[in-house]
């Protein structure tokens, strides 16, 4: 799944704080017939016993449609659901702590906030990374957000090796101005997932993406 990464430009996420329990499968299959690239399975707050139940019903959507299912914060659970990657965050420990979990083919991806930091990650042999927030936003309260600024010199240092996934309040309205900063790859939640119609929703982010 590694090659899907590296041509993915839009990454989903099932945030449970925008989506019910009971709704999981049908926005990870929205999300997906819209054209996300790879999904995430992001549920701050909820026990591990929750999110192992939620993770086997998205990794067999995204199994069925060949797209990268990333599982965010837990890498025993990513092992344990045969997940095709997992996501940790500046204080989630080294990549040498998360491998000896998931062991070495899986795919760990890093979220970064600055560009010393991105360029750390690839240092580290992180798979990817998350670079951000560009904009203030609801699901990373109290993290101010970094602007535009730095996008282009992180895609010149880091998005050469590895894959960089911009995030953090871009939406369907932002998505050009966040391309014209230098993006290649996005990351694009509360836009999709509060919409009327998540699948429609993800396939216009997904066609002003694939258009820029």
């Amino acid at each position: 799944m590694k090659n899907e990464l590296e041509k993915a430009q839009l990454y989903g996420i099932v945030d449970r704080g925008y989506v019910n329990e009971n709704d999981i499968e049908s926005v990870a299959h929205a999300l997906i017939k819209g054209g996300a690239d790879v999904i995430q399975l992001r549920a701050k707050g909820c026990d591990e016993d929750e999110i192992l139940e939620m993770a086997r019903q998205i990794v067999l959507i995204c199994r069925e449609a060949q797209v990268p299912f990333i599982v965010n914060d837990f890498p025993e659970i990513a092992k344990q659901m045969k997940a095709d990657g997992v996501h940790v965050g500046q204080d989630d420990g080294s990549l040498i702590d998360v491998r000896r979990i998931v062991g070495d083919e899986m795919i760990v991806g890093r979220s970064t906030h600055s560009v010393e930091q991105a360029e750390q990650a690839l240092l580290d042999g992180f798979d990817y990374i998350g670079f951000g927030p560009l904009f203030p936003t609801p699901t990373k309260k109290g993290r101010p957000a970094i602007g535009l600024e730095n996008i282009a010199l992180v895609q010149d240092k880091v998005g050469s090796e590895i894959p960089v996934f911009c995030i953090g309040g871009i939406t369907r309205k932002n998505v050009s101005s966040v391309a014209l900063g230098g993006a290649k790859r996005m990351v694009i939640v509360s836009d999709l997932l509060l919409a009327d119609s998540i699948q429609e929703a993800t396939a216009a982010a997904k066609q002003i993406i694939t258009n820029l």
